[in-house]
């Protein structure tokens, strides 16, 4: 069975650049760790400047930000988390712990003990319904000041889609369905490895850094973000949401299949400030990996002209 994870690490890994083994970004970040509540939250800083604060998605891990870290910290600092049950976060047992409030939480948690009042929220995947909820969450909206976000549709289009869903929808949201399941778990253990060769082009100690990370992740930690948060069946839409009121910047590679593009849809009517909608034809889910450079250079121009 081949998943999207494996096809998004695949495609990640062929348009990967190459990396020198000098100057790492692994070398340069601080490491800081905070305790949310009893559970550890690893983060790392690097760069000077407004903050920006990176939420990865599943099942990844802070570095999945590299190319947007390593050129946004010249004028930034960047602020990016493992979220719990991912590499050297706190890895608690039990799906209640994975439930939406103590995940807002654990970003908060990191955005106080860095000190970052208000900032910059970007995020992906599992990371961007986070980040959804928390810039609409009424105790953290005032502390984001814009949004940037990756291949996830705001909750509302995300759960219209999957009520309307056509059967090719269905089709392809099956993966979320099985990542509720026991088998779900035994098949992720086996290739924690292959999803470190996404980084296979950075050289041998980012490989192994890599390795080590999906080693040290704690797979039945990363499926409870599913099987706590994941819209229920019978789907319908959801359509009683706060707007956001902060400038909003969204990518979405057309290909991916995990998220729909239909999803998209009527974002705009749900934002009142500035929205702005970069798509990728030919680009999957990893947007940020898969279209590094524009996804960054669009990034820096946005956060210039933006306030």
């Amino acid at each position: 069975m081949w998943t999207r994870v494996g096809m998004v690490a695949l495609a990640a890994c062929l348009c990967a650049p190459v990396y020198a083994n000098d100057n790492l970004l692994i070398d340069r970040v601080e490491h800081h760790n905070v305790d949310n509540h009893g559970v550890n939250v690893h983060y790392i800083t690097i760069g000077q400047g407004p903050d920006l604060l990176f939420v990865h998605g599943f099942p990844d891990f802070w570095y999945v930000w590299n190319h947007q870290i390593e050129e946004l910290s010249k004028s930034y600092r960047c602020i990016a988390l493992d979220t719990r049950g991912t590499n050297k976060s706190g890895q608690p047992e039990g799906v209640e712990n994975y439930d939406k409030a103590l995940l807002l939480s654990d970003i908060d948690a990191v955005a106080k003990d860095a000190g970052a009042d208000t900032f910059t929220l970007i995020a992906h995947d599992w990371g961007g319904m986070l980040a959804w909820w928390y810039t609409m969450d009424e105790k953290y909206s005032t502390k984001v000041e814009r949004l940037v976000m990756m291949n996830l549709t705001h909750p509302r289009g995300f759960s219209r889609t999957l009520a309307n869903a056509t059967p090719q929808q269905k089709r392809n949201t099956e993966y979320a369905r099985f990542f509720q399941t026991p088998e779900a778990g035994e098949m992720f253990e086996s290739r924690r490895e292959g999803m470190a060769q996404q980084y296979a082009s950075h050289g041998e100690k980012v490989l192994e850094f890599a390795k080590a990370a999906y080693k040290r992740s704690y797979i039945d930690g990363m499926l409870n973000f599913y099987k706590a948060n994941y819209f229920k069946e019978p789907y319908k839409e959801l359509a009683d949401w706060p707007t956001i009121t902060c400038p909003v910047l969204q990518f979405h590679g057309l290909t991916d299949t995990a998220v729909d593009k239909d999803g998209l849809s009527k974002t705009w009517d749900w934002i009142s400030n500035d929205y702005t909608l970069v798509t990728f034809p030919g680009k999957g889910h990893t947007i940020q990996r898969e279209a590094a450079e524009k996804v960054t250079s669009t990034i820096k121009w946005w956060l210039t002209h933006t306030k």
